[in-house]
């Protein structure tokens, strides 16, 4: 009985908290919208430009960054939460569950705040004020918003989904055409194609700190992919994680707090190492100022730092390479069965049989959709650096102070070119990028194999709800969905398991035996194949 009411005495406290803002004095900005796509607010202000990503330019205190961020951006900020929570409704549709998910949700995150510093609190404080009010059933504006601040981390740690299995590589001296360093990423972090329609790319000049930019989204203050004015970059990609016990400090927070007060790699490290957090994260971290990049690898119970020795290239995809992790048995486990580790090599095989690299071709390997040797892999697979789902794509030039970000669709837009120094020079008007180093659009955006994997997606998903909900799907509609991708092993692998709950045993055993001729993503996806065909065979004897 103590235990309990300790637990409800620590939730009930957690959502009567609010950070002290008695040293943020704050304006309450006044908005001025311009035209459809520019609103501004003093020297703050929203755009959109013609690749249509939204560019944000917000300073100020911590207190009024969140104030200036959430006046410009309500809009969008509104539009996110729908489209967070209404998924959330979608996979939790009775009421009384909600209730109940609500409540775990404030008790899991009951401890957040404490590993949260004042400041960030602050700045979240400030973009929470303009939240709606629809969700306030879930927990407090304040509450609420750091939650979702948590929601990349809490994804694959409860469920263990792994949907954000990215990619990253730096190369630096002979390795880059022009010697200096230069790093890639793909943030394929999914959450729905809604989700990821209003991209924003924020430029933030903090009253402490360093100046910075990251590629983000509304409501969100944490920094999954960015670059400050020093030319430190930050990148995040997902480890394999253990459910943990209690929220701690958002790896996206740990992100942002390098980012801001970071300008070389050892006080990246110093900082990392002061946090708590509740899932597994490589943070590659590169620096003009060191002229290199490395890997700080974070875990509840483990860190480390993985910095290649007589090397000019660093590759990350979702495991842990430092010696802190080397007797990992969970990391070990998710090099021999997942995904991870082939795309880790297929970066090295590019990297190998690539040129020197610039930003052009630091794009054309992130946009790369072939397995190692070049083999058809499928449009969507796993296994692919280009999986056909990202969030955004990223190049860095730190030494130049340059970034590309991606427009869509998914990463195959025309990638919109940024120049720090002179955007966080005393600025006037609102044109962030001239637009003169612009990496081109992907022709495969504009084919018709991209026409019929986009295609594909739709009935992929018509697939999935006849077979949860096992319905009749039309005549040759299976075939129509081979068809539209027929390298990928999924393809046959469903429409198997459509024809096996029909006891049409002869077209489900054609189709298993199809898909193991394919490349399947993960061990655990071949043993569910091999499984069906095992239970064939016992059945038709």
């Amino acid at each position: 009985m103590l235990f309990f009411s300790a637990i409800s005495c620590g939730v009930q406290k957690s959502a009567q908290h609010i950070p002290n803002l008695s040293s943020f004095p704050v304006t309450k900005p006044v908005t001025t919208k311009l035209n459809d796509s520019t609103t501004v607010s003093g020297h703050n202000f929203l755009t959109k430009n013609r690749q249509n990503l939204w560019e944000l330019y917000i300073s100020g205190n911590a207190l009024q960054l969140g104030y200036n961020q959430g006046a410009l951006t309500q809009e969008l900020m509104h539009k996110q939460e729908q489209i967070f929570f209404s998924k959330v409704e979608d996979m939790v549709p009775s009421k009384r569950k909600q209730r109940l998910l609500s409540k775990v949700l404030k008790f899991y995150n009951r401890n957040m705040y404490c590993h949260v510093s004042n400041d960030f609190q602050a700045e979240i404080y400030g973009l929470s004020q303009y939240s709606g009010d629809k969700y306030d059933f879930i927990a407090p504006k304040f509450q609420r918003n750091l939650y979702l601040h948590g929601a990349h981390d809490i994804g694959h740690a409860l469920q263990d989904l792994m949907l954000v299995g990215c990619s990253s590589l730096a190369v630096w001296n002979g390795k880059s055409e022009n010697g200096k360093l230069l790093i890639g990423r793909n943030f394929d972090f999914y959450a729905g194609d809604d989700f990821a329609k209003e991209k924003i790319v924020a430029f933030v000049n903090p009253e402490a700190g360093i100046p910075y930019m990251s590629v983000t989204w509304p409501g969100m203050t944490g920094v999954v992919s960015g670059m400050n004015a020093e030319g430190l970059t930050v990148t995040i990609n997902a480890g394999k994680s253990k459910i943990p016990l209690s929220a701690k400090t958002p790896i996206s927070l740990v992100a942002k707090e390098i980012l801001q007060f970071a300008a070389n790699i050892s006080e990246a490290v110093k900082i990392a190492k002061k946090r708590k957090i509740f899932v597994s994260e490589s943070i590659m971290v590169g620096s003009a100022a060191d002229r290199k990049a490395v890997l700080i690898e974070m875990s509840p119970k483990n860190f480390g730092v993985f910095d290649v020795q007589n090397s000019s290239e660093l590759v990350c995809s979702n495991h842990f390479q430092s010696q802190a992790y080397s007797n990992d048995r969970r990391n070990k486990k998710h090099i021999a069965e997942g995904h991870s580790q082939y795309r880790f090599d297929r970066m090295n095989e590019l990297l190998e049989k690539s040129e020197k690299l610039n930003p052009a071709k630091m794009a054309s390997i992130l946009r790369n959709k072939d397995g190692l040797k070049d083999i058809r892999l499928g449009y969507g697979n796993e296994k692919a650096l280009n999986q056909l789902l990202a969030h955004h794509s990223v190049i860095f030039s730190p030494e130049e102070r340059l970034v590309w970000v991606s427009s869509s669709p998914y990463q195959l837009g025309e990638m919109v070119s940024y120049d720090l120094k002179e955007i966080f020079k005393e600025r006037k008007g609102y044109v962030l990028s001239t637009g003169e180093r612009n990496i081109a659009r992907d022709p495969f955006a504009d084919s018709q194999e991209f026409q019929d994997y986009e295609l594909y997606r739709t009935i992929d998903s018509e697939v999935d709800d006849a077979l949860k909900k096992n319905t009749e799907l039309p005549a040759d509609y299976l075939q129509k969905y081979q068809r539209l991708n027929p390298e990928l092993w999924s393809v046959y692998y469903k429409a198997g398991k459509y024809y096996y709950e029909r006891k049409e045993y002869t077209k489900a055993t054609v189709l298993f035996e199809k898909a193991l001729t394919k490349e399947i993503t993960t061990v655990p996806d071949r043993k569910k194949v091999e499984r069906y065909l095992k239970k064939l065979k016992g059945i038709t004897k």
